[in-house]
């Protein structure tokens, strides 16, 4: 996510933002300290904090009470990606060695677990108590979530339907909730706060689907990773889903295992290129980009409601 899609009146608060997380990752055991801060500052694109503070802006906007919501998102996020390199063994976490591979599996699940702790702490600054039961709902789901991304690892005769369950759970569900609580947080009315909440799990489910899109279309220096790699560490996304309608190119697509010849992976990465799969994803994540649009015609215009349509088209030009 650009920050330049964002009003320059954001700078300060998304600085507060920042230093409020290097607070809330903060350790007297140096250990922890060390893991969570690597994490912490090999970035991210801070999507959840975004999508706070543009919600709230239809309400009451408090910074100081907003922070609280945006932290709390943001760490749950840092620790379900710690979580997730453990479980896909991989090595580098955008561009830098994961807390896995550079200490171990152990190490990297309580930086994961102390993270998301920290999160919970957040949360309990929050005065709405609406506010609680919406994140504890998101975090079971997540959490389902996880475990069903373990059952379907090479799971190569999933449907449609189990990846976009999937990245539901994954991804749309925690910028859908980004979007509700930072509109709760900001006291806006009920119907202004579900519109966000369906606003958020239409452009998360285009964000990720665009993910997808880029893992088989972008340059390792993009992606901080090797094109292909969700695919070799058994994650089946939309654009190896539509590819395997194919009964030729299923054989070969479900032969894909972790320890794969380079060579033949991408020779596998260009079949799937060539089999239109990708511009049939990219069909569907301009779909849910569209009732992401329809559902902001439905809120009242002000200067948040821009920045998010311009984010919307942001997100339609990633996979190019």
């Amino acid at each position: 996510m650009k920050r330049s899609l964002l009003n320059s009146n954001f700078k300060t608060d998304f600085t507060l933002i920042e230093r409020e997380l290097e607070l809330a990752i903060y350790s007297e055991t140096e250990l922890l300290q060390t893991t969570a801060s690597q994490l912490l500052k090999a970035g991210g694109k801070r999507i959840r904090p975004v999508f706070v503070l543009l919600a709230a802006k239809f309400g009451t906007y408090d910074i100081h009470e907003i922070k609280n919501v945006a932290v709390a998102l943001e760490l749950i996020h840092m620790a379900s990606l710690v979580h997730d390199d453990v479980i896909d063994e991989a090595r580098l976490r955008r561009g830098v060695p994961t807390i896995n591979h550079q200490w171990n599996d152990e190490i990297a699940m309580y930086t994961g677990d102390y993270i998301l702790a920290s999160s919970l702490e957040y949360m309990t600054k929050l005065k709405n108590p609406i506010a609680h039961k919406i994140l504890a709902d998101a975090i079971i789901e997540v959490c389902i979530g996880e475990v069903e991304q373990i059952k379907d690892k090479y799971r190569f005769d999933q449907t449609v339907r189990d990846y976009f369950r999937r990245i539901k759970r994954k991804t749309a569900l925690l910028i859908a909730v980004s979007c509700k609580l930072g509109a709760v947080a900001a006291d806006t009315d009920e119907y202004t706060y579900k519109k966000l909440y369906k606003f958020g799990y239409y452009i998360g489910m285009s964000f990720q689907i665009t993910d997808d899109i880029l893992d088989f279309t972008g340059t390792e220096k993009q992606l901080g990773k090797p094109a292909g790699e969700d695919l070799r560490q058994g994650n089946i996304t939309l654009p190896a889903l539509f590819a395997m309608r194919d009964a030729n190119l299923k054989s070969v697509i479900s032969t894909v295992h972790e320890n794969i010849e380079k060579a033949e992976m991408n020779r596998i990465i260009k079949l799937i290129k060539d089999s239109g799969a990708i511009e049939q994803s990219l069909a569907i994540s301009n779909r849910y980009l569209e009732k992401a649009k329809q559902i902001l015609d439905e809120l009242p215009a002000n200067r948040a409601k821009r920045t998010l349509n311009e984010i919307a088209n942001f997100i339609g030009k990633r996979s190019y």
